[in-house]
């Protein structure tokens, strides 16, 4: 089992993927930030590799099965559920999705007003 000290970085005070803010105490909120992401990254993590209407689009997918090989990651089911044939590939595929993003957690809308990323995916995703 993994302990708290196994997910902090070298900085030896954030997570991975984050850095400390010089001058806050450490452990203390907002004493780390998300480190910004650069242009040598992939796409997938970068809004190139996004679909504005949820999820990722071919070239995010290529781009995330490159980073991880032996992914099996592919396009989303967007067909509409009555065109399925119940218990097909991809009717499995579209109804396991919908059950594990169905129940995370997260608000479906920013503070703004505008769909999260979760609430776009549901949408094309028929859920």
């Amino acid at each position: 089992m993994k302990r708290l000290k196994d997910f902090i970085n070298e900085a030896g005070r954030c997570w991975p993927g984050h850095k400390p803010v010089p001058g806050k105490k450490p452990y203390s909120p907002g004493s780390c930030v998300k480190e910004e992401l650069d242009e040598a990254s992939a796409a997938w993590q970068r809004k190139e590799g996004k679909n504005p209407e949820g999820g990722l689009n071919r070239k995010g997918i290529e781009s995330y099965r490159r980073e991880n090989p032996g992914s099996k990651l592919s396009m989303a089911v967007t067909t509409p559920p009555s065109k399925l044939k119940p218990g097909s590939k991809a009717a499995n595929r579209r109804k396991s999705f919908c059950a594990r993003m169905g129940g995370m957690e997260g608000p479906m809308k920013k503070p703004n007003g505008e769909p999260t990323r979760k609430a776009l995916a549901l949408r094309k995703w028929n859920c």
